[in-house]
């Protein structure tokens, strides 16, 4: 079963934002956080101004063009999200983005490969469904 899409930039437009991004990590926490995109957004870039670079990493994140894995713990956990994992290496994928297999009422930050995106009440928010038909597989989730 598909989830409910509901199209939501976050505040993005609102704050003054325009343009093509790739803001999903800074739009879905504004989003089931309920704080404003422009705060979310400048906690993002000073927890990024911490990062340092190497022969792995070659740039910082940044709201705007991506944020690493451990620069998002960091924001989360400083807004009081709690880390839910779904799988493990090796596991194979055991939960979809999909009703059925979601909590169907709270406020979430879901993370699929590549992409996190807002799970509110059972309903999928995010500027584009990607849900993949109910068969993109969750990583895990922070739960606010």
């Amino acid at each position: 079963m598909n989830p409910t899409f509901i199209y939501n930039d976050g505040g993005r437009n609102e704050a003054g934002f325009s343009g093509s991004t790739r803001d999903c990590v800074c739009r879905a926490i504004a989003i089931a956080s309920q704080h404003p995109y422009d705060e979310i957004y400048n906690l993002i870039n000073e927890f990024s101004k911490r990062e340092r670079i190497g022969s792995r990493k070659s740039k910082c994140s940044s709201a705007r063009n991506g944020v690493y894995k451990f620069t998002q713990k960091k924001v989360m956990e400083k807004l009081g999200a709690r880390w839910t994992p779904l799988m493990t290496i090796g596991s194979g994928c055991k939960v979809h983005l999909t009703p059925s297999e979601l909590p169907s009422s709270g406020r979430y930050v879901l993370a699929v490969s590549k992409h996190l995106c807002a799970w509110i009440d059972g309903n999928l928010h995010d500027t584009y469904d990607c849900s993949r038909n109910g068969t993109r597989c969750v990583y895990g989730y922070w739960k606010f």
